[in-house]
This record gives structure tokens, C-alpha cells and sequence, in this order.
């Protein structure tokens, strides 16, 4: 089968679990409280504020309140769209002030650009924000590969573990289920593209347990 899109999450799929967990997240959680306070008045970050204000039901929380809700989210990995959005901005200033750079998997730049040039369309699909997405693949150790991709979806379309999220990508692309293959580690995600027809493959990175669909240990065993 020739598919004319490929989506595909991030973590443990183009990228290393640890990347998150250990650097961006880290990053995230001791960063947030100053770039709150000194950046709650400009107007993306005020939008997001008032986001979590109305998700914590408290209209009039101060900033120390929002503060720790959010490092309670962090803590407990909660996929608050907010949260991710400061998240995605303070992660904006860390790549641009080169304190790290977008963990991608050799095989998996390789291949994205090997795709790509054959006239697949590239898409990402992951529970961190669309612009935290943007900012790893602009900033990745392989250098800028955002013209690779056709787009970006997060939370905003729905949940990864949800059939309806998929069904909205696939109206997004408007391709049969068929000709679109998703990759992702995590089984309950590629069971949910499953029942709508899409072509799945479950990346074992990191010796996870294999589920029911097809399998790859890297991007060179996928096949398009």
C-alpha cells in the first residue's frame, strides 16, 4: 500500500521519552513561576490565564494559586491545554537562548525527509502543543525540519486515546482512512485510528510490550 499521509506522535515514536521527562518538563516546571509573574499581562500569556482560571473555577485566582495548580498538573502529567500552551511558550524562550535542542531519532530524520521527498504528506500528532511541536522540529539536532511537515494537531482536536480525534484528522485531510498510517508507541492511540480504517504501526523504541498491530524497533522498519 502507497499512503499519502503519515501522522505520527512524538515521544517515544520521533523522539525519546527522556528528552521530555528529563529535559523539557524539568525545564518547564522551574521556569514557569518567574515567566508567569514577569509575563502575565501580555496577551497570550493573559489568555491562558484566564484558561485556567475558568478550569479551576476560581474567576479571581492570583497568580501564586495558578502557580501551583500548574505545577500540580505537571506533576501529576496532566494534558491541560493551557498548561501546555505555557508550557510551548517557555519552552519558545529555551530554544531560542539554545539551552537544548529538539531530540530526534537519526533514523526517524532520515526517514521523515526520505518521506517527504517521495511526496508523502507529514503530519504530527501529539499531546503537547502544536507550537511545542514546532519548536522541536525547527530547533532538532538535525537542524530545521519544520518544511518537512504539512501540519500539526494537539489536544485542541481531542484526545490521542479518543476514535473521535482521529475522525476530525481524517476529515482535516480529507484521504480515505486507508491511505493515511499512523505511528505511535502507545497501543490504546493506535487502536482508536484502527477502528476507523487507519493504517497503524507501533514503534518498540524502548522494549515496551507490543499490542496487535504492526511493529518497528526504528523509522528504517516502517513501511510506506
Amino acid at each position: 500500500m502507497n499512503y499519502r499521509a503519515l501522522v505520527t506522535d512524538i515521544e517515544g515514536t520521533t523522539t525519546r521519552i527522556s528528552f521530555v521527562t528529563e529535559v523539557l518538563f524539568p525545564y518547564a516546571a522551574k521556569q514557569l513561576p518567574d515567566f508567569i509573574r514577569q509575563r502575565h499581562e501580555q496577551a497570550e500569556v493573559a489568555l491562558q490565564l484566564k484558561a485556567i482560571r475558568q478550569l479551576m473555577k476560581q474567576p479571581d485566582a492570583s497568580l501564586d494559586a495558578i502557580i501551583t495548580q500548574l505545577q500540580a498538573w505537571i506533576a501529576a502529567d496532566e494534558k491541560i491545554t493551557p498548561l501546555k500552551a505555557l508550557q510551548g511558550m517557555v519552552w519558545r524562550l529555551g530554544y531560542q537562548q539554545g539551552h537544548f535542542t529538539g531530540h530526534l531519532y537519526p533514523d526517524a530524520a532520515e526517514q521523515l525527509k526520505a518521506w517527504q521527498a517521495k511526496g508523502v504528506q507529514l503530519f504530527i500528532y501529539s499531546s503537547g502543543s502544536v507550537e511545542a511541536q514546532q519548536l522541536l522540529f525547527r530547533h532538532s539536532d538535525f537542524g530545521d525540519l519544520t518544511p518537512l511537515i504539512s501540519g500539526y494537531f494537539d489536544t485542541r482536536i481531542g484526545a490521542k486515546k479518543e476514535i473521535s480525534s482521529y475522525a476530525a484528522i481524517l476529515q482535516h485531510l480529507q484521504l480515505p482512512p486507508g491511505q493515511v498510517l499512523f505511528l505511535s508507541d502507545v497501543v490504546a492511540e493506535l487502536d482508536a485510528a484502527h477502528q476507523l480504517g487507519i493504517a497503524t504501526c507501533q514503534l518498540i523504541r524502548e522494549g515496551q510490550p507490543a499490542g496487535s498491530h504492526p511493529t518497528a524497533e526504528d523509522f528504517y522498519q516502517v513501511n510506506l
